[in-house]
This record gives structure tokens, sequence and C-alpha cells, in this order.
């Protein structure tokens, strides 16, 4: 063994320590690794630095950008609404829907933001229709890594296998061309959670946060039906203020006459005011589903709830502000802060006057929403040193902007359908798509650098030196020979079905970008020693990189969910050994099957 050999098969188990152990960041260990390798000498400063400029890692970034510009235009708010009403009735068959949904997106936008976009939206789901989140955000992160599996451009981890295939000159692997494997693993994997899984997942009680406990942070706040609602002829239990947000309603007001407290099958009729308490969580959304309704049906004193793209602020009154004293329309609230007030939390009292006729103490909370471009002035004014307030939280309200999905979505099938018929590079059009984004206004510049994960593709651009490095030193040929030696016998179908296993394994220790990264080039040289196609190697390190179920560190989404849901490691265990073994037997059979040696 070479001394290169030796100190890249060092590197390679440093690497693996520290992925496995998490004491460094994953992208600074990534980078270390590169500057190690050049030191060293094993790689030169060209090959350790073209991680940057390879068309994997700008493919990835650019990616990204498009994900963020289609999340940009509210459109999962469109679904968040009719996804509540079926897990209401069936939750089994909210899963299965949901999962499809989720797949069907992370198939062509990178799965990471689309998670963190769902996430939220999964546990208003969950809290609407009374099931404990941790029975849905699990399914969330296996459905986005499956559909991720079903296309070139659904994870970054395909990406980097194409492009190390391309380093190494083997022919790329088209767009769709692991779509119809991909969609078999989808529907066993759905099949699985639905009735499997979901009975595997935990159902304890999730800890409670103590200002939700307690009711620290709730509101009162009056909401007037407006005619035509959807709401006029319900009965309070079967409204969706009580069935899905779970809002107690204190009061009604109709024609002069209050009805306090009111029963469950008292009706409501339109122009009656209800006087309710929820939380800012509860309040936003009830926004989001007034948001999906051209005609706004519900209004909070003069506010109608579908009003333009906005903020909910909680303001806290400070002492010895000006406005102490005075009611809102005494402080000239609406015109003063460009806010419309929402709710008020007035100490432990219950207010029982209108919200512009409550006189505001030092210590009140007031529940305002914001017209997104003024926030900056409030936290300027914040910051003055008679402020009339402090802002303690604020939450981004983003309305369904159809014209800017219908020309993002476009622009990213017309991406899509050039780079699959071979007439453009998927890395000059996802480029070009971007642009021109950019150009008619759908996404800045500013959001574009905000929505690219930075931190995956330094890991992308400093893990593929380790490829790189294997091969200059000679390694990938030494472990190849190995496999071929030992179990070549067996034919190509063991080898295969033994490389996807390893990775399998690896993957659920350490990151996944890093494991494809280590194990593409062992793929193509065991392909070039048996004299046979490297296709069915890179498709299977493909999916066993990616289809991590069985920890909450072998992927960034089943990290995301982990504290999210309240999980602990051996739920992903549980849940995730029986799919991962399901995965690797299935595509051990049907890899050689798509893909013949």
């Amino acid at each position: 063994m070479t001394t290169a050999a030796i100190i890249t098969l060092l590197i390679v188990a440093l690497a693996i320590i520290l992925f496995v152990t998490e004491v460094v960041s994953i992208d600074v260990v990534a980078i270390s690794l590169m500057v190690i390798l050049m030191l060293t000498g094993v790689v030169t400063v060209a090959e350790g630095l073209s991680g940057f400029s390879n068309p994997a890692t700008i493919t990835v970034a650019f990616m990204f950008i498009l994900s963020g510009a289609l999340l940009k235009t509210g459109a999962l708010q469109y679904v968040t609404h009719r996804l509540t009403r079926i897990f209401i009735i069936n939750h089994r068959l909210g899963i299965l829907l949901m999962m499809v949904l989720v797949a069907s997106i992370s198939a062509f936008v990178n799965n990471t933001p689309v998670v963190a976009v769902f996430i939220p939206v999964v546990i208003q789901i969950a809290n609407a229709s009374k099931i404990n989140p941790a029975k849905l955000l699990i399914p969330l992160s296996f459905a986005s890594i499956m559909g991720g599996m079903c296309t070139l451009l659904g994870t970054s981890t395909n990406l980097l296998v194409n492009g190390i295939a391309l380093r190494e000159g083997v022919e790329a692997i088209g767009i769709f061309e692991m779509s119809g494997l991909a969609l078999i693993l989808l529907f066993v994997g759905i099949l699985y959670m639905v009735f499997i899984g979901y009975r595997l997942l935990p159902s304890r009680e999730p800890e409670s946060d103590l200002k939700v406990k307690f009711g620290l942070r709730d509101y009162l706040t009056d909401i007037e039906i407006m005619p035509g609602s959807k709401l006029v002829g319900i009965k309070i239990l079967e409204s969706s203020l009580v069935r899905q947000l779970q809002m107690d309603i204190l009061e009604i007001a109709r024609n002069g006459t209050r009805f306090t407290l009111p029963p469950g099958d008292f009706v409501l009729q339109a122009g009656d005011i209800l006087k309710t308490r929820c939380s800012a969580e509860k309040m936003m959304a009830l926004k989001d589903q007034a948001r999906i309704i051209t005609n706004p049906d519900m209004k909070i004193g003069d506010h109608d709830l579908g009003e333009g793209n906005s903020t909910l602020v909680e303001m806290v009154i400070t002492s010895n502000a000006a406005i102490e004293g005075q009611t809102l329309r005494e402080a000239d609230f609406r015109r003063r802060f460009r806010a419309a007030p929402l709710a008020i939390r007035h100490r432990e009292e219950v207010l029982r006057e209108n919200l512009y006729d409550v006189v505001l103490r030092s210590g009140d909370v007031i529940l305002a929403e914001v017209k997104s471009h003024f926030v900056h002035a409030l936290k300027l004014m914040e910051n003055e040193q008679d402020a009339p307030f402090a802002i303690i939280s604020q939450q981004e309200l983003t309305d369904f902007d159809r014209r800017g999905f219908w020309t993002t979505i476009s622009l990213v099938i017309a991406m899509v359908i050039l780079a699959a018929m071979g007439w453009v590079d998927i890395t000059a059009a996802a480029i070009a798509a971007v642009i021109l984004l950019v150009f008619i206004g759908n996404i800045t510049m500013k959001e574009a650098y905000e929505a690219v994960n930075w931190k995956i593709v330094f890991v992308l651009a400093g893990v593929l030196s380790l490829g790189i490095a294997m091969k200059n030193s000679g390694l990938d040929l030494m472990i190849a020979n190995l496999l071929t030696n030992n179990l070549g016998t067996f034919g190509p179908v063991f080898i295969l079905s033994g490389i996807y296993f390893a990775t399998s394994l690896l993957t659920e220790v350490m990151s996944n970008n890093a494991t494809a990264a280590l194990m593409a080039p062992i793929g193509i040289t065991i392909a070039t020693t048996l004299g046979i196609s490297p296709t069915p190697f890179l498709i299977a390190i493909m999916f066993a990189a990616s289809a991590s179920f069985m920890t909450p560190i072998g992927y960034q989404t089943n990290t995301m969910v982990y504290s999210a849901g309240q999980y602990k490691f051996t739920d992903f265990i549980k849940v995730g050994f029986l799919l991962n073994l399901l995965f690797w037997i299935i595509s051990s059979f049907l890899i050689p099957l798509f893909f013949p040696f």
C-alpha cells in the first residue's frame, strides 16, 4: 500500500468518526478534509477546489433558489386547509394523501426546504384533527426522502453521484432514468407507512410548551361572520373554528342580544360577532384559511382576514410609553403604526368592549397584523429611547401568489423538459430559470442568496475531494479488487446487493452525501474491474444513500423532524428498520432488471 493510500485511508477513517460523533459541524468536517488532502499532496489544489465548480454543486445551489421561489408563492397554504378536513374524516387517508403530495413535490424541488415549510403545516393539521404530531412528522420526512429518489433533481445525493460519474467518464444518468424503479419503492414505502409504520409510531403525549399549557399567550378577540360565509347555518361544534382551530367561543352578539358561553348546537348566522379566546398560532391558522377564500367570510373588528402579504406581530406596551392610558383609537394606532389590531391580552380579565375602546396599560400585549414592508420601521421604533412597545414575536403570513406560482412552476417544468430531452444541460437550465425569475421579479437576489442552504453546498464541495483522493491513491482499486476477489464468484447481483447494504449502513451514521462520495468511485471501479456497466451500481448507491430511515442523523430531513416531533432515537429504528430491509431486498432484485449489467 502506497503512502498516499495510507494517508487517504486514515483521512476516510477520520471522516467517518467525525461524521458519526458530530463533534464538529458536518460542513466544517468536509472542508477540513479537503484542506488536509491538499496539504498532504494526495490531491492537487485544483483537484481539491474542483468541488466548488462541479456541476452537481452548482446545480444543487440553484435548485435551492428555485425551491425558494416556488415556496415563496404561498402555494402550500392552498392545500393545508383541504388536508385538514381529510384528516378529520380519515387519519389514514390523510397520511396517504399527505405523503403522495410531499413525495410529488420533493421529486422536483429539493426536499430539505420542502420539509422545512411543511413541518409547521403538519403540526397545525395534527392539532386541528387531534392527532399527535409524532404520528405525522416521520411520515413527512420519509415521503420527502422517497420522493427525492424519483428524479435526478429530487435530492443532492442523486446530483452528486451523477457528477462523480461524469468526472470519471461514465455516461450521465438521465433525469427520469431511475423513476420507474423509484416509483415502485415509493408505492411500497407509502403502503408500509400507512398500514404498518403508523402503528409503530409513538403515541405518547408530547411535552407542552408551558406558555401554551397555562394559556399565557391566549388572546381575546371579536370575529364577525360575513354574509355568504361557509359558517352561516352551521352549529358551533361543527364549525371550523371549533373542530379545526379549537377556539373557545365565550360570547356571541346578535342584533343587540348577547349569548354568553353559547351551547355547541347554537347555529351561527351572518352578522354574528363572536368573542373568542385563542393563541397567536391559532390566529395565524385562521388567517391562513381565510386567505384561500376569494371573498373574506370573516373579519376581526373592522379588519378583513384576507388582506395582502403581512406579518403577525405581538407588541408589548412598555412602561412609561406615550400610548399607555390611551385607547387604540386615541393612540391613532392603525394610521400611526400601519397595523390592524386583531386581539389584546389585557392582564387576566375578560374584555367586554371593542378593541379600539380598550385602555392600554403597561404589559398589555397587542396582536396586530402589519404589512410586511413596514415591519422594519416598527423595529426601528422599538429601538428608540421612548419606544411605545417591544416586539416579542412575529410570524409572516404569505398570500397565495397565483401569478408567481404559475410563472415559477412553468419555468421549472420547461427546465425539466429541456434537460430531459437532452437539449440543454441541467446545470445551465437551472441557472437560466433562476435568472429569468430574478428578471421578472418573482425573487430578488437577496432572497436567492438566503434560499441556498450553504451548509449542503460546502459539504458537497468538500466531500467530492474524497473520491478524487481515493482514485489518485489507488485506494478505490484496492477495495474493488478485495470485493471482487472474495465475492466475484457469487456474481454481480450479489456484489450489487452488498454495495447497497454497505452504503445503507454507512449512510445511517454519517452524511448521505459523504457516503455517496465515498462509495460511488468504488462502485465505478468494481464495474470496470468486472467489465460490466457501472450504472446499476451507481443507481444502488443513489437509492441506498438516500433511503435512510433507521436513524435521525442519516438524512437531514430526519434530523429536522427529530426535535419537532419530540422523538426518541429508538422511534426511528422501530419504524425504519423494516422499511430499510424492504428497500434493500426489492432493490437487489429489481435494479438488475431495470439496469442490466
